[in-house]
């Protein structure tokens, strides 16, 4: 696995060890990133479900001003913080070891709020409505921004969360990606367009 584009591209990364965390290919994160990037001017990122941080990782690289890593596993702590080293991001970055929820209701408290947020939690956990519901309410999502929300295809999410509106539906054999966005008065798009319709 490795960095694909931006200030650390082609930088290895490593891999949590064991067998439990199953990271987001090269190929679904660079399909990813071709449609709500490329590339970046700013905003801060939240990987939630970190694994080995790649997701925020490639976010950072590709223009994100600063990173919040969350994982509840001790070994993948560990693993985001030595990738962060490895590329050179450690001094933009926070990294917790927490429960999803518990970090959520933290950061809500904190007042933050991110341009981007990614999802992915072990595909048997059924959470996700209950994680969007929340983001959504607390403000925790910028009205500019772009939520990934990573899930098994014998999953399925609807298509609004109070005021999280699904914009894409990508499927990648057994992976389906929801893309949200908050609801404006103007009508659902980010910064650099409308994200509307299906891939």
């Amino acid at each position: 696995m490795r960095i694909i584009a931006g200030e650390a591209k082609g930088r290895r990364l490593k891999m949590v060890p064991g067998v439990k965390v199953r990271p987001t290919t090269d190929r679904v994160r660079e399909s990813l990133f071709q449609i709500i990037g490329p590339y970046f001017e700013g905003g801060w990122v939240l990987d939630l479900f970190a694994g080995s941080g790649s997701l925020g990782l490639e976010t950072l690289s590709r223009g994100a001003e600063r990173g919040v890593f969350v994982d509840r596993s001790p070994e993948s702590v560990k693993t985001v913080r030595q990738n962060l080293q490895l590329v050179g991001f450690a001094d933009r970055a926070e990294v917790y070891r927490r429960d999803a929820r518990a970090a959520l209701r933290v950061l809500a408290r904190r007042k933050l709020s991110f341009r981007y947020i990614f999802l992915d939690p072990p595909y048997r956990e059924t959470f996700l409505p209950a994680l969007l519901t929340y983001i959504s309410e607390h403000g925790l999502l910028e009205s500019q921004g772009i939520l990934m929300a990573e899930h098994g295809a014998a999953s399925r999410l609807q298509s609004r969360y109070n005021h999280l509106s699904m914009v894409r539906e990508l499927e990648y054999g057994h992976t389906v990606i929801h893309l949200y966005q908050m609801e404006n008065p103007g009508g659902v798009k980010n910064a650099s367009g409308s994200l509307s319709g299906k891939f």
